[in-house]
């Protein structure tokens, strides 16, 4: 990566920068999502090679202003594992992965405190770019831990993911139908509702239960 940065490496690699980037990052994602699907180990090793590639390539730009480097990212990243598996690494005992879940956003918490990453609600940490869909249920299952909505929904009796997923389906090809982009009227909900539910979240609770 270096090579290509350099002087007389690639025209395009010596062009970009972090932001410039970002968006190839998101492709080779999907990429691999695609890849797994297929179950073609061949195109899985191709595709995580691509993924990594996009790390090395941050790494470098960071590394040539002098912020950090390729050895800091894999020494930070773990520094953290070990941290946050203290069930493996250190003594504490676990029966349960929602034990490992608590141990693991206490630890979070704690690394964070007094930092611009101290996050100062329960419902801080869900990507902004997310899909609307996923960013929905991350938004909803942080409520749940939170205890700001009830863990089971009763309009879901009976639900089974064939249905629900017809449901998704149908409800995307009314608003095709309408003219209407799902995506940024689920994305507009998301919004509102996440706004009512740190209205609602009680003072210094800033964290899921446990």
């Amino acid at each position: 990566m270096a090579a290509l940065r350099s002087p007389d490496g690639c025209p395009w690699d010596r062009e970009q920068d972090h932001r410039s980037l970002r968006w190839h990052a998101v492709e080779e994602v999907y990429e691999l999502l695609d890849a797994i699907e297929s179950g073609d180990d061949h195109e899985l090793s191709e595709e995580l090679g691509d993924l990594l590639l996009q790390v090395v390539f941050h790494a470098q730009l960071a590394n040539e202003r002098g912020a950090f480097n390729f050895d800091n990212v894999c020494r930070q990243l773990v520094g953290k594992l070990i941290r946050r598996h203290p069930h493996v690494f250190g003594n504490v005992r676990v029966t349960s992965t929602d034990q490992v879940w608590a141990n693991w956003e206490r630890i979070k918490r704690a690394e964070k405190a007094g930092s611009r990453q101290e996050r100062k609600s329960a419902l801080d940490g869900i990507p902004s770019r997310l899909p609307s869909l996923m960013k929905a249920q991350k938004l909803v299952k942080k409520a749940t831990q939170a205890g700001l909505i009830p863990g089971k929904s009763r309009r879901t009796k009976g639900l089974t993911r064939t249905s629900a997923a017809r449901t998704l389906f149908e409800l995307a090809r009314e608003c095709q139908e309408r003219g209407w982009s799902a995506e940024t009227l689920l994305r507009s909900e998301v919004r509102r509702r996440e706004t009512a539910l740190r209205r609602a979240e009680p003072p210094g609770r800033t964290h899921p239960r446990g």
